[in-house]
C-alpha cells in the first residue's frame, strides 16, 4: 500500500505545481484507488499483481473509508463556514448594515456631511442612469461603490471596440455584449450588495414615465438630444432631479436640473436642439478618453450630494470644464417663464 500512497502524493504535488484544481487531483487519486480495490477483489489469491498490491481487500476498504470520512469532514466544515458568512442577497432590515458593509463604507461614514445617516440614505436610494457609455460608465461604477442601494441602467447598445478608449465599465472580452449587462457585471464585482436593474432597450415615450417614477434621481449620460429632451420632460412631470452632463473633444459641462426646487430645467437652457453639424458626436469630432471619466464621476458626486443632502448640489448652476487648458468656470442659470416644459403656462 505504500506504493499507492507515494503515487497519490506524487499526483497531488505535480498537479499543484501544474496548477490543476484540487478536484481534478482528487479524481485522479480516486481512480487509482478504485483500480487497486477492484484488483484485490476480483483477482485470484495467487495472482502476481496481488503481490505488488501487498494488502488484503479489508485493508484497502479501511483506507477508502478513512479517506471518505476525511473528505466528508472537510466538506462539512466548508459548508458550515459558508453558512456563517453574510450573504449580500439575504434580506436585511431596511437601512440596516452588516459588519462587512460598515467596513466597506467606513470612509463615507467618517465624513461629517454623510456619516451613518447619510450612508443609510444611500442604501435606501434608487438612481436611474440613462446610458452606459462614456458618462454612464464612471457614474455607474461610483454609484455602486458608494453604496447606492438600487441602480437602474437603460441602454440599447452593445460593447464595441471603439468604446474601450473611454467607457471603463466594459472590457475587451465583453465586445458584443449588451452594455447594460456588461455594466451590471462590473458593478456587482465592485459591490455585491448593490441591486442592479439593467434595461436593454432604448428610452422611449411609452416606458419613460413609468420607469422614471420608480426612481429618486435620474442621471442623463446620453449622446442624443431626442433622449435628453424626453428625459427632461419626464423628470419635470415627476418632480425628479435630473443630473445632466455632456461633452465633446476636450470640454464638458454638468448641471442639476430640478424645477421642483425653483431651478431651471434642461429646456430652459437649451430651448431647442442645435442645428445639424453644430454639435457633432464623439464619433464625428473625437473625444479625450479620460474626459468622460471626469464628468461621469462628477455626476455621481452630485447624486450622492442630492441623496445625503450634503453641501450644495449644482442646481441653478452649470460647471464647464476645459481639459485642454485645465480650467473650470461656473455660470448661473435662470429659469424661463416661457419654457415649454416647466414654464408658468404649462
Amino acid at each position: 500500500m505504500g506504493w499507492f500512497l507515494a503515487i497519490a502524493a506524487g499526483i497531488w504535488g505535480i498537479g499543484q505545481f501544474a496548477g490543476s484544481s484540487a478536484r481534478v487531483r482528487l479524481v485522479l487519486i480516486a481512480i487509482l484507488y478504485c483500480i487497486a480495490l477492484i484488483a484485490v477483489t476480483v483477482l485470484p489469491e495467487n495472482h502476481p499483481v496481488l503481490a505488488v498490491l501487498g494488502e488484503s481487500r479489508g485493508a484497502w476498504l479501511l483506507l477508502g473509508g478513512l479517506a471518505l470520512l476525511a473528505f466528508l469532514y472537510v466538506t462539512g466544515l466548508r459548508w458550515l463556514r459558508a453558512k456563517a458568512q453574510p450573504s449580500p442577497s439575504e434580506d436585511t432590515p431596511q437601512g440596516a448594515f452588516g459588519s462587512s458593509e460598515i467596513s466597506r463604507y467606513a470612509r463615507h461614514i467618517m465624513l461629517r456631511e454623510i456619516g451613518g445617516p447619510g450612508q443609510r440614505k444611500l442604501k435606501e436610494a434608487k438612481v436611474l442612469v440613462i446610458g452606459a457609455g462614456g458618462l454612464g460608465s464612471p457614474a455607474l461604477m461610483y454609484l455602486a461603490a458608494a453604496g447606492v442601494g438600487t441602480i437602474g441602467v437603460i441602454d440599447d447598445d452593445a460593447v464595441e471596440v471603439t468604446n474601450l478608449q473611454r467607457q471603463i465599465a466594459h472590457t475587451d472580452p465583453r465586445i458584443g455584449m449588451p452594455k447594460v449587462f456588461s455594466a451590471e457585471r462590473t458593478m456587482k464585482d465592485l459591490n455585491p450588495f448593490a441591486n442592479i436593474r439593467p434595461y436593454h432597450r432604448r428610452l422611449t415615450e411609452d416606458v419613460a414615465t413609468e420607469l422614471v417614477a420608480d426612481y429618486d434621481i435620474v442621471l442623463d449620460g446620453t449622446d442624443n438630444f431626442d433622449t435628453r429632451y424626453l428625459t427632461n420632460r419626464v423628470c419635470v412631470a415627476a418632480g425628479k432631479p435630473l443630473v445632466s452632463a455632456a461633452l465633446t473633444q476636450w470640454e464638458g459641462q454638468i448641471s442639476v436640473f430640478d424645477p421642483s426646487q425653483g431651478t431651471p430645467c434642461y429646456q430652459c437652457i437649451f430651448p431647442e436642439p442645435p442645428a445639424s453639424g453644430l454639435a457633432p458626436s464623439c464619433a464625428e469630432a473625437g473625444v479625450l478618453g479620460p474626459l468622460p471619466g471626469v464628468l461621469g464621476a462628477m455626476m455621481a458626486v452630485e447624486a450622492v450630494k442630492l441623496i445625503t443632502q450634503a453641501g450644495e448640489p449644482m442646481q441653478g448652476r452649470m460647471m464647464i470644464y476645459d481639459a485642454l487648458y485645465g480650467e473650470t468656470r461656473t455660470i448661473g442659470l435662470t429659469r424661463r417663464e416661457d419654457c415649454e416644459t416647466c414654464g408658468s403656462h404649462t
